[in-house]
């Protein structure tokens, strides 16, 4: 391997808008803020809702006869 063409890996400390704190290693030269992380995303929380724009998401479940859930 080459002496002096990578780049310094050193560790980083990324923080979430919720408070969550990762700590990691990268190549970035400064500590990350994410507005989203694993913790907070509605996907991983079971939060999660469905935006219907102009009835697509109706459309996309009968063309495909997935049944609805209320």
């Amino acid at each position: 391997m080459k002496q002096g063409i990578h780049p310094v890996y050193k560790s980083v400390i990324i923080t979430c808008s919720c408070g969550n704190i990762i700590e990691t290693r990268s190549t970035m030269s400064q500590n990350l803020t994410l507005e989203v992380c694993g913790k907070c995303h509605p996907f991983y929380t079971g939060k999660q809702r469905i935006v219907d724009t102009g009835g697509r998401v109706e459309r996309f479940n009968k063309r495909f006869n997935i049944p609805v859930k209320k």
